[in-house]
């Protein structure tokens, strides 16, 4: 399995330190995130896999359009690439435009990060308000 999987998996628990009893963990169920490793580091991090058998394309259904997406818009429309560095370095550009830059119509023309701040704010002053 390429190193670049587990890393990218280590790097996203370090920087984000997720309530991990609530984390769900996407893939297309490519090779990579079957492998026994990745299986077990996220077994390690209590990560739930949202993959069923084969053929339960709503399992997966999330992973397959960001799949999708970064292949459209990054792969065949930055591309030709001269090496393994400059897919590497747009790929980053694309998630963190993605995650944090895109205004999203079914979440009010925000970006999922500020989305995702909204709801652990509201969550957080909720919890406070019951206290």
């Amino acid at each position: 399995m390429p190193k670049l999987v587990l890393d990218a998996l280590d790097q996203a628990l370090a920087a984000r330190n997720p309530d991990r009893d609530r984390l769900t963990h996407h893939s297309d169920r490519g090779v990579q995130y079957l492998s026994i490793k990745y299986t077990e580091r996220l077994e390690d991090a209590k990560i739930g896999a949202s993959v069923g058998s084969v053929g339960d394309s709503y399992d997966n259904a999330l992973a397959e359009t960001i799949n999708g997406l970064y292949k459209t818009e990054v792969i065949e429309h930055e591309g030709p690439w001269s090496g393994k560095k400059d897919v590497e370095m747009a790929t980053l550009q694309w998630v963190y435009w993605y995650n944090t830059k895109r205004l999203f119509g079914p979440l009010g023309y925000i970006s999922p990060a500020t989305a995702e701040r909204n709801f652990y704010n509201a969550e957080l002053t909720a919890k406070i308000a019951a206290e």
